[in-house]
């Protein structure tokens, strides 16, 4: 069996939940026993803290009280101190433990001798607590669980990256010394089956959003408020096709800050800005469907999964030329220096030719059969199976 380690609820790292979830469904389907854990709540439930102290609490949950929930459980299926490949000694088949999130390599200790595989989605923070520029500034104890995340990667047994980007990266901080992972690169899949949709079903669902105006079109973006997804980078880039195009912004993901907002008034752009705060999936397909385009200008991205989602439902994508955007994009996306504000704006009125859009809609619907969940699963069961034939 694989036993998955997933992430921490309170935290509400969604895209972290849903590729643990996606690896379980994904290799129970496959015929591959496996079991998702994860840290707990228990002092994080205690309310009227702080949030400093809310912190502190979290941190015992998740780096106190759960590794000696992962020991005990690993004692008593018989593995604590077994042999990885000692059949006899290992009654409970389980095989080898598959940390889903980096930010998690800390377990890698707690989890040998089995074999460790740990999924690397970027090592953006960990270069930021390292001093490097990548828009993720760490705060002194940040610097500290920064650098303990990465002696976990050092130590895993295996390191699967999600993009030739980050293995790029990977291999530069993790092969420092004899004691380095395996590394590999497994391209996600798509935690969700992201299609092109028939008009109606896209208008009937586009219904549940008033202010998205039914006679306009509309350039999409998806993401969070953080510096590296360029949010004022959009809004800047959406203010100079308004004399040329009369659509509107759609903002998919977090509520804009009153920075964004008050932005979005000093370029005159507020009246056509709509917001769709934490869209579910099919919500979100229907935009991808409908949008003019996915207008995607990170500064820093360790895959970024919005590309693969809009282009699977034929929504050309106009993204940054910052790895590993290109990568992901393909041939078929519409690339720019992250800085050239104008080349994003001229491609978006550009795709408002619906011959143009329809051309790069095909393209991307070509690339986006790369991203298969079955065909990512497979590779992970191809490391599991190298480091444990028993699987």
């Amino acid at each position: 069996m694989v036993l998955l380690i997933g992430n921490y609820a309170p935290d509400q790292q969604q895209s972290m939940q849903r590729f643990s979830t996606m690896m379980l469904q994904g290799l129970t389907a496959a015929g591959v026993p496996a079991e998702l854990i994860a840290p707990e709540p228990f002092f994080g439930n205690f309310r009227g803290a702080g949030a400093f102290a809310a912190k502190w609490l979290a941190y015992v949950d998740k780096f106190v009280l759960f590794p000696m929930r992962l020991r005990a459980k690993l004692r008593a299926e018989g593995r604590a101190s077994a042999r990885p490949r000692d059949a006899e000694a290992c009654p409970s088949g389980i095989w080898v433990v598959h940390i889903c999130d980096h930010s998690n390599a800390m377990y890698v200790t707690d989890a040998k001798p089995l074999p460790v595989v740990v999924t690397c989605h970027d090592l953006l923070a960990v270069r930021g607590g390292l001093g490097e520029e990548t828009d993720c500034p760490a705060s002194f104890t940040g610097r500290l669980l920064q650098r303990w995340i990465l002696r976990g990667l050092r130590r895993a047994t295996a390191v699967i990256c999600v993009s030739h980007a980050t293995m790029v990266d990977a291999e530069r901080l993790l092969c420092v010394s004899d004691r380095k992972p395996a590394l590999s690169v497994a391209t996600l899949g798509l935690n969700y089956r992201y299609q092109k949709l028939p008009v109606d079903e896209v208008a009937a669902r586009l219904s549940a959003i008033p202010q998205l105006a039914a006679d306009k079109p509309f350039v999409l973006h998806v993401g969070s408020n953080l510096r590296r997804k360029n949010r004022d980078g959009v809004l800047r880039a959406f203010a100079r096709t308004k004399d040329r195009w009369n659509g509107q912004l759609v903002f998919a993901g977090e509520a804009l800050t009153p920075e964004l907002q008050s932005l979005g008034a000093e370029l005159r752009v507020t009246g056509r800005i709509v917001e769709v705060r934490n869209p579910d999936s099919p919500l979100l397909e229907a935009l991808y469907n409908r949008a003019t385009a996915l207008l995607f200008p990170s500064r820093f991205e360790g895959f970024g999964w919005p590309i693969a989602e809009a282009q699977a439902c034929g929504c050309p994508v106009i993204c940054s030329d910052r790895a590993p955007m290109p990568e992901v994009a393909g041939d078929a996306g519409l690339i720019h220096a992250v800085d050239d504000e104008e080349g994003f704006a001229a491609d978006v009125v550009r795709l408002s030719d619906a011959a143009e859009r329809e051309r790069w809609s095909e393209k991307s619907l070509w690339n986006a059969e790369r991203f298969s969940t079955e065909r990512m699963i497979s590779d992970y069961i191809d490391v599991y199976r190298k480091l444990a034939p028993q699987l």
